[in-house]
This record gives C-alpha cells, structure tokens and sequence, in this order.
C-alpha cells in the first residue's frame, strides 16, 4: 500500500520508513508534488496532525498520514507542547527552542518530561487517530548528535543515553513516534 507521509521533514521521513517499511510504500509531500505550506494553527497536536492530513487529501485525493509532536514538560506545565517546533521563536530553530527551555529549568530539580506524537491518517475519506508516548526527563545540557529537536537534552525512562545517543533503531523501538507509528501499522495491517 502507498501512503503519503504529510511532511517536509526528512527526519520523520526516514524514521516513518523504517518502521513501516515492511508493508507500505511510504511517500513525502516533495515526492507527490506537494509543494505548498501548511498552516498549523490547532491549539493540540491532535488538531495540527488532523490539518495537515486532511489538507493534503483534500488536495490530492490520496490516502495520508500526519503526525505532530509535543514536548510536554512538567515543571513548565506541559510547555512547549503544541509550541514545540517554534518554542523560541517562528523560525523553527531547535537550537534556540533547547537554550529556552534549559535556561527555563536551569534552578529546576522537576525535570519529568514526556514526548507525544498525535498521527491523524486519512483512509479512503475516514479520519483514524494514533497516540505515542514516551517519558523521561529534561537533562542539563545536551549529548550525542544523532536524532533531531529536542532528542539532545531528553533521557527516556530506564536509560542512561538522550534519545540523541541511540542508535536510530534503538530509538524507533522505544520513541513517541515509534509507538504512533507501531500503532498506525497494525491498523493497517488489519485493514
């Protein structure tokens, strides 16, 4: 099966592949011809996942998916959340948006954090929605350059490595978007 993957983002790209590459021909919106910028305006990620699927099927009539991510902190009361990508700024600079937020936790002892991926897929016209989640915590300065975001400064629970010291595979069995995509395949798998 052939599912456009609405993004621009190589990263997700690579790590949707991985997971799904199995059983589905997964597919980015350059690929497709898709050229043009989606607003991302929902106040939830469930909501900014749903306006980028619907907004390619909309546009192309082809089965899609979209997900969207959030950083949820405790000690900051759930921010950057839907915020994430542009946490410090409109310019999706992660490097910036990783210098707020410890600047933000820098006297902090809480550093309870929770990665949560939304995946909106849109079949033959139906919305599905998927969750993934992963906990850990904020550290105190970044490690390891694999990954991207905020994969630098967060440890998952029962690790000592950030997720930017995994390998891509040890970080796909275990990541927010992994256990979104994990469920997206065995839907799909059943259909």
């Amino acid at each position: 099966m052939k599912l456009i993957f609405a993004t621009n983002n190589k990263h997700k790209l690579e790590e949707a592949t991985n997971i799904l590459f199995e059983n589905f021909e997964i597919v980015g919106m350059n690929e497709v011809g898709f050229l043009d910028e989606i607003v991302e305006n929902g106040s939830t990620i469930e909501e900014n996942a749903s306006i980028k699927s619907w907004t390619v099927y909309k546009a192309l009539g082809l089965n899609c998916f979209a997900d969207d991510t959030g950083l949820e902190i405790e000690a900051l009361g759930g921010r950057p959340g839907v915020y994430s990508a542009r946490y410090a700024g409109t310019e999706n600079n992660f490097a910036a948006n990783i210098k707020k937020v410890l600047a933000e936790l820098e006297h902090e002892e809480n550093r309870k954090a929770r990665f949560r991926t939304a995946i909106s897929l849109i079949l033959e016209g139906k919305e599905y929605l998927f969750e993934g989640v992963v906990n850990g915590e904020i550290m105190r300065k970044c490690a390891g350059n694999a990954g991207f975001g905020y994969d630098p400064i967060f440890r998952p629970d029962g690790f000592l490595e950030s997720f930017a010291e995994l390998s891509p595979k040890e970080k796909n069995k275990i990541s927010h978007r992994g256990r979104a995509l994990k469920k997206l395949s065995d839907f799909l798998n059943r259909k």
